[in-house]
């Protein structure tokens, strides 16, 4: 029997997830009108926590700050950790949904801003709540340890770090796989995967470059930094255009260019910040080293007195699936969505959840779940206007709730008894 056929037989599997669906909605339509930000995900984590807690699961908060661990132990078995990422976004929700957020946060810089769940973590948290009590109340199928991570600060990339750094690796049973999903824009009720590369590495910086500032009327007096920046930004777009294969996938990103604040006053320096996607690990660091080649040779080109200053804001690496698991995945998923799974393409969002599994050494899947409205995500398809979709981080990005509720719910119910079956 192919390891994935026993989701086929669970009794009553199919009416319990139907009983479940309503009270899933309910918590989801909470969380995502109560969303924190990065690292300060204090009542989502508290809510989750009660919930396993709820079903027989030994608890661990405050891991990595706020990140929860749930385990259920079940026998002789493998170890499985199913990972959900909790935090929101810094930005102003625009769906009109009635359950939308109306909230507000102090980030970390001390500055106050809306706060709304624009990247789906509301539904990945709802997810694994989900899963965590349908796997306790059907532990007549399943034998071994699951391991259930709520997880802090994934779009600051420190909150997977932060729960490895507080010793998590020797203190919770080592996985034998880890799994987890994100929902993203595309057909709502697919599952798309991918063995390989699925998400980019993702680095952000911060340069710093110094010129002399002196009164806009006496330009021979000063060592512009903002003609410095501007045509830093112009040759840093070259590295891809100009320094990189075109079947080598990447994207440089200048976000921000910030300098001086009056229109007669040449400023003494001006900032850059930039962001990076690659798919492999070599064209990554020709890439940073490149950055710096340009920033430093635009200086000196200046005649700056100091060299510019790197600082770097965040770094995500590649998520690479795991081969060999991804097609037990593969084939799981194919028995149980039939057409609906789907081999996809990657894509270039970054994710900080292989550092669990890079930390681990332990192989891991990672996996896509569709949540645009059938209709318009065809529409979108026919008419060539795919770009035209709210998608993760778009202040109207809002997930059919159904189908793609109950869809995570069960690749995430699949996804963990391709391996907990064989042993059962």
């Amino acid at each position: 029997m192919e390891s994935s056929r026993i989701v086929t037989v669970l009794p009553g599997i199919s009416s319990a997830i139907a009983t479940l669906l309503p009270d899933l909605e309910s918590i989801y339509q909470d969380l995502h009108a109560n969303p924190e930000l990065s690292m300060q995900e204090e009542r989502t984590a508290s809510i989750a926590a009660r919930y396993i807690e709820r079903f027989g699961y030994e608890v661990h908060e405050q891991v990595g700050i706020t990140g929860v661990v749930g385990l259920l132990k079940n026998g002789e078995g493998p170890t499985v950790m199913l990972r959900a990422d909790m935090d929101a976004l810094p930005m102003e929700e625009k769906t009109g949904l009635p359950y939308a957020s109306r909230e507000t946060g102090t980030t970390a810089d001390g500055e106050l801003v809306p706060v709304s769940h624009m990247c789906g973590h509301d539904l990945h948290v709802t997810w694994l709540m989900g899963v965590a009590r349908l796997l306790s109340d059907y532990k007549q199928v399943w034998r071994g340890t699951l391991m259930v991570v709520f997880q802090p600060g994934e779009e600051v990339a420190k909150g997977a770090r932060a729960m490895i750094d507080d010793n998590m690796i020797n203190r919770f049973p080592k996985p034998d796989i880890i799994l987890g999903q994100h929902v993203m824009v595309g057909e709502a009720g697919t599952v798309g995967y991918r063995a390989g590369t699925i998400l980019a590495a993702a680095d952000s910086m911060q340069i710093r470059l110094f010129g002399k500032g002196a009164h806009g009327s006496m330009p021979q007096n000063a060592i512009d930094p903002v003609v410095m920046a501007a045509a830093t930004v112009m040759r840093l777009q070259t590295i891809v255009s100009r320094e990189l294969s075109p079947l080598e996938g990447a994207v440089l990103t200048v976000g921000a260019l910030q300098a001086g604040t009056k229109e007669n006053i040449i400023p003494d320096d001006a900032v850059i910040k930039l962001n990076m996607r690659t798919y492999d690990e070599n064209v990554r660091q020709r890439m940073l080293d490149s950055v710096h080649r340009i920033c430093c040779a635009e200086c000196s080109a200046s005649n700056a007195d100091h060299p510019p200053e790197f600082t770097t804001l965040d770094s995500y690496p590649i998520t690479e699936n795991d081969s060999k698991a991804t097609a037990k995945l593969a084939s799981a998923f194919t028995e149980w969505f039939g057409e609906r799974a789907h081999e996809t393409a990657p894509a270039s969002a970054s994710e900080d959840f292989s550092i669990f599994g890079r930390a681990w050494d332990v192989p891991y899947v990672f996996w896509l779940v569709g949540s645009t409205p059938v209709e318009i995500w065809r529409e979108a398809v026919r008419t060539g206007n795919i770009n035209q979709v709210p998608s993760n981080h778009s202040s109207k990005f809002a997930p059919a709730l159904h189908p793609t509720l109950q869809t995570g719910l069960e690749a995430m119910l699949v996804g963990a008894l391709a391996w907990f079956e064989e042993h059962n």
